[in-house]
């Protein structure tokens, strides 16, 4: 199986690094893989003059996975907008067709103290947020900033869906609901938008499919408030992109740190990209404090969904888990009575209790 690594910008090449140790310490166990580097967002610009240089857009699509790690920096807040790194993003994302993003939000015991939230309010908590990636307004059209005969400038951005689209994210939902607690909770906003009240109504046409799934359905808004009132009423969410971008990173934060969310986003074939849910975080890169963990987790998606590893997968959870119960720590989820280590230190720790 092969992997494209493309590790981005800011803190990006050094979470993929521990990634990539954990993955080659599976593959001298024997996982067959071979991995080759590219560019990606700022370092791509800065390679090539484009955030998804011709040459990494073929190696990603010549590989079975794609193994990514953050894109952006605020030296490139300059540039035009299609040569900043989030555009490299967005259309890695289209040109792979990667629709259905699934983002666990999964709260390790040990950590229950390190999350903003009270423990009996967290502890427990394992949701699954299925966004879909690929249109919404982050991709309709017409889109732009122009000038009205009065002079005065307007942005325009525009908000679709498309039949399909939501019956597709809708099956990949419903699909994954069946193999945990057969809850199924759409988030729209069809009080109001137009769009969501399609949204809506599709879901519920697509759970007729699923007699076994209870779906339920929740305004944003609410569910924004939910996810901190009590989030563990939550099995499957289901939502369209900029919803879930926005929940996803809410959800992350239950569970201690974003620096604990993987990423994975499919196409119908189930060849995906992984990667972490957090961004780029430019002020800390270099410095070695950063949580590799939810690359490594990314990684253990990308073994079970890709690569249909399932044995390996948890194995590099198991690591994780025992990682923290031996109380390992990088700076954003230490808490007292553990031991702080820095990014490297952390991959190494995942290594030594792959057992």
């Amino acid at each position: 199986m092969k992997i494209a690594v493309l590790p981005g910008d800011g803190i990006g090449p050094e979470i993929v690094a521990q990634a990539i140790k954990v993955l080659e310490a599976l593959r001298g166990d024997g996982l067959k893989i071979e991995m080759e580097h590219a560019p990606i967002g700022g370092a791509g610009y800065d390679a090539a003059g484009d955030p998804l240089p011709e040459a990494t857009l073929a190696l990603a699509k010549a590989s079975d996975a794609v193994l990514l790690g953050a894109v952006g920096d605020w030296k490139y807040d300059t540039l035009p907008r299609d040569k900043r790194p989030e555009r490299g993003l967005l259309r890695i994302r289209k040109e792979l067709n990667l629709f259905a993003n699934l983002r666990p939000a999964l709260l390790y015991p040990e950590l229950a103290a390190a999350s903003t939230l009270k423990p009996e309010v967290v502890s427990g908590l394992d949701i699954m947020i299925v966004r879909e990636l690929t249109g919404d307004v982050y991709f309709g059209q017409p889109r732009g900033i122009s000038t009205l005969p009065n002079g005065e400038r307007e942005g325009i951005n525009t908000m679709r869906y498309n039949e399909s689209e939501i019956r597709r994210i809708g099956r990949v939902a419903f699909e994954i609901a069946m193999k945990r607690n057969k809850k199924v909770c759409s988030i729209d906003k069809a009080n109001v938008l137009e769009t969501t009240e399609l949204w809506r109504q599709v879901m519920i046409e697509v759970a007729k499919d699923y007699p076994q799934v209870e779906l339920s359905h929740m305004y944003v808004d609410n569910a924004a408030m939910q996810l901190v009132r009590a989030p563990k009423q939550f099995d499957v969410m289901v939502t369209g992109n900029i919803f879930g971008d926005i929940l996803s990173d809410e959800a992350s934060m239950l569970t201690g740190s974003i620096g604990m969310l993987p990423s994975a986003s499919l196409d119908q074939h189930n060849k995906g990209m992984y990667e972490p849910s957090h961004g780029s975080a430019p002020d800390i890169a270099g410095k070695d404090i950063a949580n590799p963990l939810a690359t490594i987790l990314s990684a253990a998606m990308m073994l079970r969904y890709t690569f249909n590893d399932e044995a390996n997968a948890a194995r590099v959870e198991n690591a994780v888990k025992k990682t923290l119960a031996q109380g390992v720590r990088t700076a954003d989820i230490v808490t007292e009575g553990c031991r702080k280590v820095g990014c490297a230190a952390m991959g190494d720790a995942v290594v030594a209790n792959l057992g």
